[in-house]
């Protein structure tokens, strides 16, 4: 079994809308199990339903009461309203001896971490997509989601996920070229810098604010008094 809730991405272009929440899951009412809302940590209550792969696994191991961490994936009902579709449960603590007990599980296939806890923290989701809207004033964003179909009759439809933050429009043109398999100038510059900064490194020493301690690993000094208004921060306008 995987030791992540959330795969790894296998490829550059991959689309996905996955997250995962923690909270309690409140069943509509007794008879049916599978509608009801998931309330975060912040008391909202968002609109959810549980998929059938994990009915089994909720009903025989996990009491409600209680919250957790669960995997799922994000829709927006109406262009706006946050849907929820719960997919999984991230416990390894008390689901890995649940699941032995009752022999779910063998010793080959048990998950491999007993820690609940992430690196990404709770409440953390991977969208990827096509970058469809953004209004910067308003913090908008929209990104459109491709499926890949479930068998070869049905093909399966785009849906969007409406989402709040800002992209600059001068980010939109790096997007605009990955969506469509075009090296951008963003993935350009993090190859190229990867030659030159230890990032594991550097990630290690950034602070909580993304504050970092200053340091030079490469300067470009080059004489002349030629200029081809070649500077990516240069402009006619101001240039003597």
């Amino acid at each position: 079994m995987q030791n992540h809730p959330i795969p790894s991405v296998t490829d550059p272009l991959q689309y996905r809308a996955i997250g995962l929440v923690r909270g309690i899951y409140k069943p509509q009412d007794d008879d049916i199990f599978t509608r009801g809302a998931l309330i975060d940590s912040k008391g909202n209550e968002i609109d959810s339903v549980v998929l059938g792969r994990v009915i089994t696994l909720i009903r025989n191991h996990v009491p409600l009461e209680k919250p957790h961490l669960w995997v799922v994936y994000p829709r927006c009902r109406n262009n706006q309203n946050l849907h929820l579709q719960i997919t999984g449960i991230w416990e390894p603590s008390t689901l890995k001896k649940d699941l032995l007990d009752s022999e779910e599980l063998n010793e080959d296939s048990v998950l491999k971490v007993d820690s609940d806890s992430l690196l990404e923290g709770d409440d953390y989701f991977s969208i990827r997509g096509e970058l469809i809207f953004t209004k910067p004033e308003e913090k908008e964003v929209v990104v459109k989601i491709r499926q890949k179909p479930r068998n070869k009759q049905k093909k399966a439809l785009p849906f969007k996920i409406n989402l709040k933050g800002e992209i600059p429009i001068s980010c939109t043109k790096c997007f605009n070229e990955e969506a469509k398999g075009i090296t951008s100038k963003r993935q350009w510059e993090s190859e190229e810098w990867k030659q030159r900064v230890d990032f594991d490194k550097l990630i290690a020493s950034t602070k909580e604010d993304g504050t970092a301690p200053v340091s030079i690993p490469y300067f470009d000094l080059r004489l002349g008094n030629l200029c081809q208004l070649k500077c990516v921060m240069c402009l006619s306008l101001i240039h003597i």
